[in-house]
């Protein structure tokens, strides 16, 4: 196990979010507006992604689609440098190929899952911040519940005084899920794809093999992962009461049961193609990058 390969995964995944956060913002946005409501119920103040990013700007300023960045920024790093770091750790110890030596893509969900299960549920505080702080607007086009923070480090004292150490995770059972499926599809497509681009001499450049594979896995993940990332964002955005509890939902099943039953199947897609354009980019410069650093290592290790 080399301890670089963490390292090296949390790096590019801190790189790739300073591009893609603005559509976080606008995807956070899209999820929690009509919540609990039926169609056609509620006033939108956001009709679509472009849409949004006007109204944001013009309401909140251009400094809004940079909301949550700082948290943001760590808990990218602590999830893939774990999620990462397991998957080179896998493939160099051949923990994801088959007996003819192929990699396999069941065990490339398997590694995928466990190590961003691991990661997400150690960075689940730095998520809570960074989807409240995204949520908080002008009172004209709020969605959502609106937690009062003025920024990073208030955030946490907030939080830990309405709901103590233990209320940092609360919703981590939402993120788990998410991750976990998105982890280990990702992983696994991105790894199967690289083998076969290259099996096939379809894109054997490394660069460009890289990047076509992890645009397909990006894209695949955006169509698995929009229902469990409209719950995470929902149950960590939820008030609480005096004991700390959310006002909602109870949790991951609770919350999918109540969109399914006021919004319907649309209400876990809600966001789904500001995810996409957010997903397939943020997976391509996640794993771009990190092929990159892995590479540039490895030539400097050899000099």
């Amino acid at each position: 196990m080399d301890i670089s390969d963490f390292m090296i995964g949390g790096f590019a995944a801190m790189g790739a979010i300073c591009f893609t956060n603005p559509l976080e913002v606008i995807k956070t946005r899209l999820q929690l507006q009509g919540e609990l409501a039926a169609r056609g119920s509620y006033v939108e103040p956001y009709k679509g992604i472009f849409d949004a990013l006007i109204t944001v700007i013009r309401c909140d300023g251009w400094s809004a689609l940079e909301k949550g960045l700082v948290p943001a920024l760590h808990f990218q790093f602590i999830l893939n440098s774990v999620r990462l770091g397991v998957y080179k750790t896998a493939m160099n110890n051949k923990w994801m190929h088959n007996r003819n030596g192929d990699v396999s893509f069941f065990r490339g969900m398997l590694w995928g899952a466990a190590g961003g299960v691991t990661g997400s549920f150690c960075a689940s505080p730095f998520y809570m911040v960074k989807i409240q702080l995204q949520a908080r607007s002008n009172s004209k086009i709020a969605v959502g519940y609106q937690h009062q923070h003025t920024g990073f480090i208030n955030a946490f004292r907030n939080i830990l005084k309405e709901s103590g150490f233990f209320g940092l995770w609360r919703g981590a059972t939402g993120i788990l899920p998410r991750v976990a499926i998105g982890s280990s599809t990702q992983i696994a497509t991105f790894s199967k794809a690289k083998s076969m681009l290259r099996e096939y001499e379809i894109v054997t450049q490394p660069i460009l093999n890289t990047l076509t594979a992890a645009f397909g896995a990006g894209s695949v993940v955006a169509l698995a992962i929009t229902p469990p990332d409209v719950i995470s964002t929902r149950l960590y955005n939820q008030g609480t009461d005096s004991f700390g509890k959310g006002i909602l939902y109870k949790g991951w099943w609770d919350c999918a049961h109540k969109v399914f039953r006021f919004e319907g199947l649309q209400g876990l897609y809600k966001g789904f193609w500001a995810n996409y354009l957010r997903q397939a980019p943020h997976s391509t410069l996640v794993l771009l990058f990190f092929d990159l650093l892995i590479s540039a290592r490895d030539k400097y290790q050899s000099i």
